[in-house]
């Protein structure tokens, strides 16, 4: 009778490390889509160029075309509408937040440095870019590990 017991706690035990690592795996997948999807994104939002500027041979980013640029890859890529909440149907459950999409253009001073403490990041751009960053919830498949939420940061430069 006691290795009946024995077998149906340890097995209880192995589920649960079965359904941590399943969640850990999730969380690590999850979170590398979602910098890809980034990436992609403000890649690009860098390349929209500013074409009056451009035809007077001053390289710089079109501000509104690049906001819906990265927007539609984000939105493509996480399969977001166009409110970024997930679309029926996928893996992600809540919303996709930007929280911070910078443009630095032609009026700053190259090298240009940013720095956010809050977030502990910090990029050099040598050219015009764009930093973006996103926060994305992991929707959790059980409840054997903490709710995450990551702060996703990324930064790409104009390409001439």
């Amino acid at each position: 009778m006691y290795k009946l017991l024995l077998f149906v706690l340890m097995s209880v035990v192995y589920l649960s490390l079965f359904a941590l690592q399943t969640d850990e795996e999730l969380a690590m997948h999850t979170l590398f889509h979602g910098k890809h999807a980034l990436n992609n994104a403000v890649h690009a939002a860098a390349q929209q160029s500013d074409q009056v500027k451009l035809a007077g041979g001053i390289h710089a980013i079109d501000e509104t075309k690049a906001r819906n640029a990265a927007l539609q890859y984000l939105q493509t890529n996480l399969r977001l509408n166009g409110m970024n909440d997930p679309l029926p149907n996928t893996f992600l459950r809540s919303r996709v937040v930007v929280e911070l999409f910078k443009i630095v253009n032609d009026n700053e001073v190259f090298p240009y440095t940013y720095l956010d403490a809050g977030y502990g990041y910090s990029v050099t751009l040598d050219r015009p870019g764009v930093i973006m960053f996103i926060r994305l919830e992991f929707p959790r498949t059980y409840t054997v590990l903490q709710p995450i939420t990551w702060t996703i940061k990324s930064s790409a430069e104009m390409v001439f």
